[in-house]
């Protein structure tokens, strides 16, 4: 099995012309995150529970809240943290984590969603939206944000 074929796991492997430490600013900054992923009350501390507030998605049954809890925070290295629907937090669990690795005069982040269960046709097409999703805001908006920062 290839990756491209895991149906658990959406994976973004991204090269940023940018220093870990610009790139672990726009991930672990409140203000920062807003901008380009969603509104939230996110702060980098370890078993911190915070809220990411979206859009709902009818298809998928999304409320819009996601309930999230850090699990990880290595600085300028590695945040981890859970990802669920907050009205159904029982039903799809995830956990989302970026992984930063200095590479020449930038940063390549690794971003992993992982917990999707593959015999559920709800959780796969709420995969498919997300792995577009993922894509567009690691891809565009993050890189526009670091553009702008100094």
């Amino acid at each position: 099995m290839t990756k491209s074929d895991d149906l658990t796991t959406i994976e973004v492997d991204q090269y940023f012309p940018h220093a870990p430490a610009k790139l672990w600013r726009a991930l672990t900054t409140p203000e920062l995150m807003a901008q380009w992923l969603m509104p939230n009350d996110f702060q980098p501390v370890v078993g911190h529970r915070f809220t990411f507030r979206g859009r709902p998605v009818a298809q998928t049954g999304f409320s819009g809240q996601i309930a999230c809890q850090v699990l990880e925070l290595i600085p300028s290295k590695r945040l981890r943290i859970s990802w669920a629907d907050a009205d159904t937090t029982d039903v799809m669990a995830t956990e989302v984590a970026w992984t930063l690795q200095p590479e020449g005069k930038g940063t390549r982040l690794f971003l992993e969603h992982s917990g999707f269960d593959p015999d559920d046709p709800v959780q796969q097409l709420a995969r498919r939206f997300m792995n577009g999703g993922w894509r567009s805001h690691v891809l565009r908006r993050l890189g526009d944000l670091l553009q702008r920062l100094t």
